[in-house]
């Protein structure tokens, strides 16, 4: 009941304020003071108030919020602890698997030593064909004339 009578006189102020406004030859203005001034009183007439005060002054209400708090802060400790602890329990089997395989967490496929990448085999392929001996130096010629070949 009070908050009704508070909204209807600051309604009826704002509405006051705007005929000035609007008496000044502000038109505008006056239309924007006029819209403000109009919502106490709508919100009033509706109803939200009364659940809007309901809502603020119960203290089971603070008491739901106070729990909702509660479980945010427990799923940001727990992120946390999740974040220094080192993965998902997903990521700490996949890296306990590969350790009892022998690889490392992070290794794909073992490496291959110098000159026994794809381009190596091929370019070995031909030097044996030749009669020669395979030599790094071969990989690099190959290169070397396709860069050539393009200017650069």
């Amino acid at each position: 009941m009070l908050t009704d009578t508070v909204c209807a006189a600051l309604s009826a102020a704002g509405l006051g304020i705007a005929g000035l406004t609007a008496y000044r030859k502000r038109f505008l203005a006056a239309t924007r003071i006029a819209a403000y001034a109009l919502i106490p009183l709508g919100l009033a007439l509706t109803g939200v108030l009364d659940w809007v005060t309901n809502l603020v002054f119960q203290p089971t209400v603070w008491a739901g919020f106070g729990v909702l708090g509660l479980s945010w802060a427990l799923f940001m400790i727990s992120r946390a602890a999740e974040r220094r602890s080192g993965g998902t329990r997903k990521e700490r089997r996949s890296a306990a698997a590969a350790e009892r395989t022998g690889l490392s967490a992070g290794a794909s496929e073992p490496a291959l030593g110098p000159g026994r990448g794809a381009t190596g085999v091929k370019a070995a392929g031909r030097s044996k064909a030749r009669g020669g001996t395979s030599s790094g130096t071969d990989d690099f010629s190959d290169i070397e004339a396709i860069l050539k070949k393009h200017g650069i």
